[in-house]
């Protein structure tokens, strides 16, 4: 499939409308099943033929504060750079959900970043926040899932925890749970939303990312690289 096929494959605007509306009723935004087809098909088979040398050990922090710690994640990661059909057309793809959330947010999303993540089987990500303390710059955070025939018994699930529910026996301890389905995408307020990766049964794959302010000074650009 050519980058130009999955560019044209559709107009996203009442999808970036109805993500729009989410975060500004709740915070996040859960859409089954919603990343264009084509760009969905594209990624999963990219992330796939990815060799594992492209992949590391996930960390928590960042920059020189980066460290691994297997009692908080056990995941690892590929970082996208505009490179190859699929991570310039998912590139492509977030830049135009950010622009048209500026134009109907006000938020002031600058840059992007994102990298794949594969669960292997038993792999988690214990609870957390995406804002890291001190940097205030990641706004929003983008998860999207590339897991075909995914199946409730697989595990893997994405809990976000809300405080603003009602605790019930429907929603139970203010969590909101999503299933890694193919095609599904989860938008949220990066420093509001404390949220985790329960163990995967089977190898999990999806796409993280942030929308971050520009924070660049002087000849310190952000984000680092």
């Amino acid at each position: 499939m050519s980058l130009v096929q999955v560019l044209d494959s559709g107009d996203d605007t009442a999808l970036f409308e109805s993500i729009s509306d989410d975060i500004i009723e709740k915070g996040y935004s859960i859409r089954p099943y919603a990343l264009p087809e084509n760009l969905a098909l594209l990624l999963s088979q990219h992330i796939l033929e990815l060799s594992s040398e492209k992949f590391k050990r996930a960390g928590v922090g960042r920059s020189k504060d980066l460290v691994v710690n297997d009692f908080i994640r056990t995941d690892e990661i590929s970082w996208i750079t505009y490179q190859g059909a699929a991570s310039c057309a998912w590139i492509d793809w977030a830049d135009s959900l950010r622009v048209y959330l500026n134009k109907h947010l006000f938020l002031g999303l600058f840059s992007f970043e994102s990298h794949f993540a594969h669960y292997a089987k038993g792999d988690f990500y214990k609870t957390h926040k995406d804002a890291f303390k001190g940097e205030d710059n990641r706004i929003l955070s983008v998860v999207v899932y590339l897991n075909q025939n995914w199946v409730p018994s697989d595990g893997g699930e994405l809990v976000i925890y809300d405080k603003n529910l009602p605790a019930s026996a429907v929603i139970d301890n203010r969590k909101v749970t999503v299933v890694p389905n193919f095609g599904t995408i989860v938008v949220f307020l990066s420093e509001e939303f404390p949220h985790e990766v329960l163990p995967a049964k089977r190898d999990r794959y999806s796409i993280a990312g942030w929308f971050r302010l520009n924070n660049s000074i002087a000849n310190n650009i952000d984000p680092p690289r």
